[in-house]
């Protein structure tokens, strides 16, 4: 028998979770007004720090809008948004960076195949473009988590295939937050930023060629490439 450890949940997890169930169960309904931040504090009978980091984990998943001066509301969630079962399990759920990675072997291995085989030459140029802001970023010592966030992106936009454009677009914030943590651990070897940006340009050349087999297995090979030396230094930080 498996048995693992108890973890105390932060109080502004428990905040988010409970204002989410109110939204599913409909007692919170798009375009409601949520009680002041003094209110939430004594309803809650919490600190305001712990309101403030639960506002900020809802606004950044898409469920309230804080509106300047008047106060914040609930969103009208669409298919589009961040609020899905999956989005709210990767938020509220840590330790999920290798999980992340083993998805995006599923998701993005297949997508390069696809973009190689369908990508049109705007998309190509989009590809293009992020790899130049890549290489502006390790020029200037930057970690470059956005170009290759959009790079990535445009990958799977040029799929054409809208069910998977909306996985990686619901999938966005999270992978954002994950790419900025895993670069900021693999930087610390001095080779691996011009490893990474030549990874990506061996990719993109093998869509831009529309080659579906080379684009999967570079596609692959990266992200093998980046679990690994991601887990290593899980590992050492849990010494």
């Amino acid at each position: 028998m498996i048995l693992k450890p108890i973890r105390t949940r932060k109080i502004y997890e428990q905040i988010v979770d409970q204002i989410g169930q109110l939204v599913a169960q409909g007692q919170l309904k798009p375009g409601d007004r949520l009680p002041s931040e003094r209110e939430l504090v004594e309803r809650f009978q919490v600190s305001r720090a712990s309101i403030r980091e639960a506002i900020s984990a809802l606004e950044m998943m898409g469920l309230i809008e804080v509106r300047s001066g008047e106060g914040t509301y609930i969103r009208q969630v669409n298919i589009e948004s961040v609020v899905t079962p999956l989005a709210w399990m990767l938020f509220i759920e840590k330790d999920t960076d290798l999980e992340l990675y083993e998805a995006r072997k599923i998701l993005e291995v297949q997508a390069a195949g696809l973009a190689a085989e369908r990508a049109e030459e705007n998309e190509i140029c989009e590809m293009f473009e992020a790899l130049e802001v890549m290489r502006r970023d390790l020029e200037l010592y930057h970690l470059g988590e956005e170009a290759d966030h959009n790079f990535h992106y445009a990958i799977a936009r040029a799929t054409h295939n809208k069910i998977l454009f909306r996985l990686m677009n619901t999938l966005s914030d999270t992978m954002r937050k994950t790419l900025k943590s895993s670069r900021s651990k693999l930087y610390e070897h001095k080779d691996t930023p011009e490893k990474l940006y030549r990874e990506h340009l061996f990719i993109y050349e093998a869509i831009k060629n529309h080659d579906a087999e080379k684009a999967q297995k570079l596609m692959l090979d990266h992200l093998v490439g980046v679990e690994n030396q991601l887990a290593k230094a899980i590992i050492l930080e849990g010494k």
